[in-house]
């Protein structure tokens, strides 16, 4: 099961972004609420909250619990671009861009590992791997020189 959230037109940087969202791709669910909460960036506080979204939909409509969650997906893309000038000396002006971002969060559930059979399978012969090792030896080299003495 998916559990799909995006967050349009969010005032930062799509690349500022991206450094937040790059933190938490891949973890649980509840760990990547701890690290949202202790990030110093402007992103991080809308993103937390567009986690926090996304686990308390995945509890109402699908019963999932947010210990059965992870981010498997995320990704950030480039909103619109209001753009802005600054006046400058001798009547030029300057261009503002201020950039916007769009962020998505895809959340999955875990699904336990199913074990396979204790017993090896029959046939009689254990499986073992060897692992070989090769070494090298430095080779020296030795010359032999010549010292001219006077005498």
């Amino acid at each position: 099961m998916e559990i799909t959230v995006k967050l349009n037109h969010l005032r930062v940087t799509a690349r500022k972004a991206r450094e937040v969202v790059d933190l938490i791709r891949g973890k649980t669910a509840v760990d990547a609420k701890v690290l949202l909460s202790f990030a110093t960036r402007k992103s991080a506080t809308p993103i937390l909250k567009l986690l926090n979204s996304a686990t308390a939909s995945a509890k109402h409509d699908f019963q999932i619990g947010e210990e059965n969650l992870y981010v498997s997906k995320t990704t950030v893309d480039e909103g619109p671009t209001l753009k802005r000038w600054h006046a400058m000396s001798r009547g030029r002006a300057y261009p503002i861009m201020k950039r916007s971002a769009h962020i998505t969060i895809v959340l999955s559930e875990i699904r336990p590992v199913k074990e396979g059979p204790a017993n090896p399978p029959s046939g009689g012969k254990k499986l073992t791997e060897t692992k070989t090792e090769t070494t090298y030896k430095k080779q020296k080299k030795s010359v032999k020189k010549k010292i001219k003495t006077k005498k």
